[in-house]
């Protein structure tokens, strides 16, 4: 589960780690009410879960009721990488001087919690793993005794942090470790933590995803779920039974098996494209189920072609054949193009019955994918 920036924010907040006066607001005319009860200027940022959105045109940075009214209209209702805007939050400007990240997670390498720190905040933290990852500092945590404060220290003089900064800084990161887990965290992140001209430290930003399984023991957060839903696609994956996560690519993915959509997943990037969801169906692929997947994959506007990866397991590979004719059957008209790689038992019958005018068939997974990265590519030219 994930929340909003502003729920993360609210819950970061009551922890102790400083944020900016912030309004949520749904409308134009509340938006400007909130940005003058804060002061200007102020930042307008949309609520979507979703990065990138300063580039998208989803935050900007007001002076005035007029640039407020204006960037408003320009945020609520746009379409934010596929996620509609119903939602800002209105916040105060921070005068900074320097940007950091500061994050935790799990490293399953190392079976452990591992805290981050860099002094290279606002940027995508994942570009800067892969480009330098020395400026990113980390801190292995034993969960049976938590972050000791030395750790904390530590990891904030390895990234280099100012130290007139640095226990502050420290602080943060502590409170953070102590959040995320308290709340059985996946993640938590605030990208940038923001250093002012006085020396304190603000959460410009806040990340935090909570284990879905474990929600039963956080009935404050479970509560936010339902508001914190991405988009209508989520809630969709959820009145179908299907595990699904929404990524930025371009090419729909759908599998009946976690392993099988993670190594397609891998493929499509290894190819050269770009994963727009993953996509479990599990098993037995009768022909609803197949029609309700590719009701969702064609729902997604950032789709421009199709790869299902299915092995016929208990269910034999000409049934499954038989569902995807007759899911495809049930369309008016096929949006987007479609690739079947089809492994397992029965796997040759099903592929003689699978209808080459509605979906192309390739003998190996390696070229399904590329044909499907090849007409992802040609379509959204």
């Amino acid at each position: 589960m994930k929340l909003h920036e502003y729920q993360a924010k609210r819950v970061f907040a009551e922890a102790g780690i400083p944020t900016p006066d912030a309004e949520l607001a749904e409308t134009v005319d509340a938006a400007v009410d909130a940005a003058e009860a804060i002061g200007y200027p102020v930042a307008i940022k949309a609520q979507v879960q979703v990065g990138g959105r300063g580039k998208a045109g989803g935050i900007k940075l007001v002076d005035d009721a007029e640039e407020a009214r204006e960037a408003a209209e320009d945020i609520l209702g746009m379409d934010l990488k596929g996620y509609h805007v119903d939602r800002v939050l209105v916040e105060e400007a921070v005068d900074f001087t320097n940007e950091l990240y500061v994050g935790v997670t799990m490293d399953r390498g190392e079976g452990k919690p591992v805290a981050m720190v860099s002094t290279r905040g606002g940027v995508d933290i994942e570009e800067v793993a892969a480009e330098d990852p020395d400026a990113i500092a980390r801190e292995h945590v034993d969960p049976a005794f938590g972050m000791q404060p030395y750790q904390a220290r530590k990891a904030v003089y390895d990234a280099g942090v100012d130290r007139k900064v640095a226990n502050d800084v420290a602080g943060v990161l502590t409170t953070l470790y102590d959040l995320w887990a308290a709340k059985d965290g996946s993640d938590a992140e605030i990208n940038p933590l923001m250093v002012t001209a006085d020396d304190e430290v603000i959460a410009a930003d806040a990340v935090m995803n909570i284990d879905g399984d474990a929600l039963f023991r956080q009935p404050e957060l479970a509560e936010m779920q339902e508001e914190a839903a991405e988009d209508d696609l989520e809630a969709k994956a959820n009145d179908y039974g299907f595990d699904y996560v929404r990524l930025d690519g371009n090419v729909g993915i759908i599998g009946n098996g976690a392993g099988l959509v993670m190594t397609t997943l891998d493929l499509v990037d290894h190819y050269g494209g770009e994963p727009a969801n993953f996509l479990d169906i599990g098993g037995g692929a009768k022909a609803e189920r197949v029609t309700n997947a590719l009701d969702m994959v064609f729902s997604d506007e950032n789709v421009d072609a199709v790869v299902f990866n299915i092995f016929g397991g208990i269910t034999r590979g000409d049934e499954v054949a038989q569902g995807i004719n007759e899911a495809l059957d049930a369309f008016d008209e096929i949006p987007k193009r479609v690739v079947v790689r089809l492994a397992g038992t029965k796997a040759e019958e099903g592929m003689e019955i699978l209808n080459t005018d509605l979906v192309t068939v390739e003998k190996t997974l390696e070229d399904a994918v590329q044909r499907a990265v090849e007409y992802a590519e040609e379509d959204s030219q």
